[in-house]
């Protein structure tokens, strides 16, 4: 069904905007949800600005959307990170007309912005690709609303088995970690500098990640796979961490976000074992929907990587990518230029 339009914007409480974005077809993304805004707050240079309600002539909400300030060279943005949250079908026809008016009344609401990025299922000639940072627009959902038996069974043939396989590894244990110190992290920042260095991947200083885990608790949680050693007497001596997942959980969804493993950890699928003793964690929570947070596609070749990896756990399916829609070409053109000299000298 097409929008009635015109289309009118106007700002909303928190708990309207929650009432509204629940109806989606998956849990709320913690980015949009009002528990994002400490994180924002925690992290210099970015602010949270406000949560939007897009309406059609009727005055039916048709999209809602949280936006947050960023800034890049010297150019301030908006960010809707993952957001919009339609309300309505996904069409392309639809998209363009709640975009049209989320970027006409963000150009009067924030005339300092340079763009906006924002999240779209279809290509549009007034979208442009990402000037910094990865996206991705194909990822894997696991229901966990199904019997642990039944989650299992949805694997590929070889996750199952080398998830059963490791389970059986009395010499591996994966606990959740979560509140651990800034020097226990430097061990798993480690593996994590290990992880980026093999992949061919930046990453952020280790700061970034405690930040993350402080500012958005009790959601951002970290679980641990570690390896003992046997000892004299039998008993498994202190283990040494080969793997670890930063996986975010807000109301009945979960996101994995961060994760570093070793060598060690390849060898033994301990990479494997954690996701499985997240899932069966969050699921005995009461989570229904786990997101394993984006694989390799045309737009993101960085996730090819990943993607036979998280293709054992289910079927690949779309979802909105990011995209950058200028609010004020003529500056815009600036960025784009800037940054692909600093890109050229790098050369």
């Amino acid at each position: 069904m097409t929008i009635p339009t015109p289309l009118s914007v106007e700002s909303v409480s928190d708990d309207r905007f929650l009432e509204l974005a629940r109806t989606g077809d998956h849990p709320v993304p913690i980015e949009q949800s009002p528990a994002w805004d400490a994180y924002d707050s925690a992290v210099e240079g970015r602010e949270h600005l406000d949560r939007l309600a897009i309406s059609d002539a009727d005055g039916t909400p048709v999209a809602v959307v949280s936006l947050s300030r960023y800034e890049v060279r010297g150019f301030p943005y908006v960010w809707a990170k993952h957001g919009p949250i339609p309300l309505v079908d996904c069409t392309p026809e639809n998209e363009a007309v709640i975009r049209d008016a989320l970027t006409a009344d963000l150009k009067a609401r924030y005339p300092w912005a340079t763009f906006v990025r924002l999240h779209a299922r279809h290509a549009a000639p007034d979208l442009q690709e990402l000037l910094q940072t990865v996206t991705f627009d194909h990822t894997v959902y696991v229901d966990l609303t199904p019997p642990e038996d039944q989650i299992m069974a949805s694997f590929s043939k070889r996750g199952r088995y080398k998830i059963r396989k490791t389970l059986q590894d009395e010499a591996m244990t994966v606990t959740e970690e979560t509140g651990l110190t800034p020097e226990a992290f430097e061990e798993l920042y480690a593996i994590y500098k290990e992880t980026a260095a093999g992949a061919g991947f930046g990453i952020f200083p280790a700061e970034m990640y405690l930040t993350m885990l402080t500012a958005l608790a009790p959601h951002a949680r970290i679980w641990v796979a570690r390896r003992h050693d046997t000892g004299p007497d039998g008993d498994l001596a202190p283990g040494r961490a080969v793997a670890w997942v930063i996986a975010v959980v807000h109301e009945d969804g979960g996101t994995d976000y961060y994760a570093g493993n070793n060598l060690e950890a390849r060898h033994t699928n301990a990479a494997l074992r954690i996701k499985w003793e997240i899932l069966t964690a969050l699921k005995a929570e009461g989570v229904r929907e786990y997101d394993l947070f984006g694989v390799g596609s045309d737009r993101a070749p960085q996730l090819m990587g990943v993607r036979e990896f998280k293709q054992q756990f289910g079927e690949i399916v779309e979802c909105d990518g990011a995209w950058d829609v200028p609010l004020k070409p003529l500056r815009y053109r600036a960025l784009v230029a800037a940054l692909r000299l600093k890109r050229a000298v790098a050369r």
